[in-house]
């Protein structure tokens, strides 16, 4: 007597739906969460889940007509990653299976959402997977103060989106956000403590969000210049480069490095942002001319082909090899990467490709050709800047629904469909350029649709079945 059951209404969408006749499931007087037995290590997630659904948990047990079940199911199919899930609704009960934690863990968010959603998890079987790696939401918190609440609040929501990255982008010209004991001359007064950082490092990671920690250099330095003034680079003039370090100095990378060691301890996530962007000497039209001491010292180190870029690229390496070292993937900006040169960027290092307007900007498609692997940040789709200077205007998402895919790294245009593999994913990134241009609030109610559409096109970056109003609508009601 029941219908065929529809798809659970989610962001982002399950990828894969096998209706079935039934009533579905929805929490009860009976219900409660359980963890299949040998399957302890999702405790945590089974609490959260009922928590959040307002029943009850029995711990590791065989589940009873009204549960959820919780299951680790190592191996199964060849489409299977640790982020992937199977979810079984059948007999009044939902089953929730896959090969590691997080897979499971984001079976929870679904029918979180299609509770919240629909009042019930539809009949039938889902079988859900990401199609990117890395999809996340960057926040420059050097340039405005946000506190330790709102990045957690942040977190949660990331969470439940199926976004796995947090980035924070803690140093810059205007502020330095993160208490420092190597360093404490260059903390600004307004910062987060360890003990914060800590606390939302870990809620972060029982959500199976990583954070990313950046020290942008050499450029975009200012507030540890301002403690450190003479490391910072002058012109032929004698003009201050703003924000940006004198890398032919060895004192300008030791500090550096000092800070890179503290905080790779203190993140013990995966990556590490090294920065590379913006460098002043290299936004002139003649680098070795308006900056001869750089020149003289490149080809001091290089011989008489070497240039300003080449010492950059070397410095990129070194921090590079201070994170790695630290067991760290490093990250860099797509314009501290450059064509030619003595000295090469290390292959490793991934790319964060951001735009195409700045010097050593290079079309995406060189990158992808030389075998990099790159993280999509367009600035035409996925950046929310503060007060919307140079010509960027607030995302309002539907553009990133409906035109946007993880393919599309520069611009409009796609790169060709080979390199796919080669984009690791996307995030989304707030920039506090004009900081006083919104309260954290208001950043927060900004960005919560654009957020979900990006959410939507990293986990699937098909067309999506729900027209962009129907989305925007569900948007408001999760």
């Amino acid at each position: 007597t029941y219908p065929l059951s529809t798809a659970p209404r989610t962001i982002p969408a399950v990828r894969e739906h096998v209706p079935a006749r039934g009533p579905g499931w929805r929490p009860g007087p009976g219900s409660a969460v359980v963890v299949a037995p040998g399957s302890d290590g999702l405790a945590d997630e089974a609490r959260l889940l009922a928590r959040e659904l307002g029943i009850p948990t029995r711990g590791e047990a065989r589940p009873r007509a009204g549960d959820v079940e919780l299951a680790l199911a190592p191996g199964g199919s060849g489409a299977a990653t640790p982020e992937s899930y199977t979810m079984t609704v059948r007999d009044g009960r939902v089953r929730i299976s896959g090969p590691d934690q997080a897979g499971v863990f984001y079976g929870t968010r679904t029918v979180k959402q299609a509770v919240r959603s629909g009042g019930a998890v539809p009949e039938g079987v889902v079988r859900d997977r990401p199609d990117r790696p890395q999809r996340g939401l960057m926040v420059d918190i050097a340039r405005k103060h946000f506190t330790a609440a709102w990045l957690e609040a942040r977190v949660r929501e990331a969470a439940d989106l199926k976004l796995n990255q947090l980035g924070l982008h803690f140093s810059d010209d205007q502020a330095f956000r993160i208490a420092s004991d190597s360093h404490p001359e260059v903390v600004s007064p307004q910062h987060l403590t360890k003990a914060e950082v800590r606390r939302i490092v870990a809620l972060a990671a029982s959500l199976h969000v990583t954070v990313v920690p950046e020290i942008d250099s050499p450029g975009h330095l200012g507030a540890v210049l301002a403690a450190h003034p003479s490391l910072r680079l002058r012109d032929a003039r004698g003009t201050v480069a703003r924000g940006a370090i004198d890398i032919a100095r060895p004192q300008s990378a030791r500090i550096v490095d000092d800070l890179l060691r503290e905080y790779a301890a203190l993140f013990p996530g995966r990556y590490f942002h090294v920065g590379a962007d913006e460098y002043r000497a290299l936004m002139a039209q003649d680098p070795e001319a308006s900056y001869p001491a750089l020149a003289a010292e490149a080809r001091r180190r290089y011989g008489a082909a070497g240039r300003v870029q080449d010492l950059a690229t070397e410095w990129l390496n070194d921090r590079a090899a201070v994170v790695r070292a630290a067991g760290k993937q490093p990250k860099a900006w797509n314009d501290g990467i450059f064509r030619g040169g003595v000295v090469k960027a290390d292959e490793d290092v991934e790319v964060e490709y951001w735009t195409g307007r700045e010097l050593g900007a290079r079309p995406p498609a060189e990158y992808l050709a030389e075998g990099r692997r790159v993280v999509n940040v367009n600035d035409r789709y996925l950046y929310y800047v503060l007060g919307q200077p140079n010509q960027f205007t607030y995302p309002t998402g539907r553009e990133i629904y409906e035109k946007w895919t993880p393919l599309v790294l520069r611009g409009t245009q796609p790169v060709p469909e080979r390199y796919s593999r080669q984009i690791l994913g996307g995030r989304f990134a707030v920039w506090c350029d004009l900081a006083n241009a919104q309260t954290q609030a208001q950043v927060a109610a900004g960005i919560r649709t654009p957020l979900r559409a990006v959410a939507q096109k990293v986990w699937d970056p098909r067309r999506p079945a729900l027209p962009w109003q129907d989305f925007a609508a569900l948007s408001r009601r999760l």
